[in-house]
């Protein structure tokens, strides 16, 4: 199954890609985290994306297509797989159609900015394998610590009260247009944000019939 997470900054796509890949045994692709292996791996395309990174600019959609390509053709992703945080505009779907990347279906998690705004501020990450956490929806077994490396939780610059307004009017410019566009392609499944992780994914497995 090829699937793509959609959903603002904090809607929980990351928690629900990462439940989705153990239970249907495919990938999540992860652009930030592939983008973060292909810097520290210091490949051609890493190395370029650093130099936008470092130079405070968004990384072109061409350079995060290459690096979603390159990703998709490993042996792992044949049987399908997740992809979360990529496409983020009408542009890079585009460009993954003229790849020949195809999906079975978009799930795009319903969740309101105040909701999203609450969340955020909650939310930490593993500095060394990059594990999700939530203080209050999915907090770690002893504070501060990731449950799976023994690794330092941090909250990241950009879950910060101030920087989530500005990221959800990003979100809402540039990247819930998908919507439209694979609405239009017959394969978006909107799921409603439920009150805890579990009680969501059971409403996105339904949704996805298995």
């Amino acid at each position: 199954m090829k699937l793509i997470l959609l959903g603002a900054p904090g809607a929980g796509k990351g928690t629900q890609a990462e439940i989705l890949s153990a239970k249907l045994g495919i990938p999540t692709i992860s652009t930030g985290n592939i983008l973060r292996a292909a810097i520290k791996e210091g490949t051609p395309i890493g190395l370029e994306a650093k130099g936008y990174m470092d130079a405070g600019k968004l990384v072109p959609d061409s350079v995060i297509i290459g690096i979603v390509a390159q990703r998709l053709q490993q042996s792992d992703c044949q049987k399908g797989f997740i992809l979360d945080g990529v496409p983020r505009t009408i542009g890079q779907a585009e460009a993954l159609d003229a790849q020949g990347v195809t999906f079975d279906h978009v799930i795009s998690i319903e969740i309101s900015d105040e909701e999203i705004v609450e969340r955020m501020a909650g939310r930490r990450v593993c500095q060394s394998c990059g594990a999700p956490y939530h203080v209050k929806a999915k907090p770690p077994k002893q504070e501060g610590v990731c449950d799976s490396c023994g690794g330092a939780l941090v909250q990241r610059e950009d879950d910060k009260a101030e920087t989530v307004l500005n990221r959800l009017t990003v979100y809402h410019n540039e990247t819930e247009p998908l919507k439209g566009y694979y609405q239009g392609k017959g394969i978006l499944v909107p799921v409603a944000n439920q009150p805890t992780i579990e009680a969501t994914t059971k409403v996105l497995l339904e949704a996805l019939g298995i």
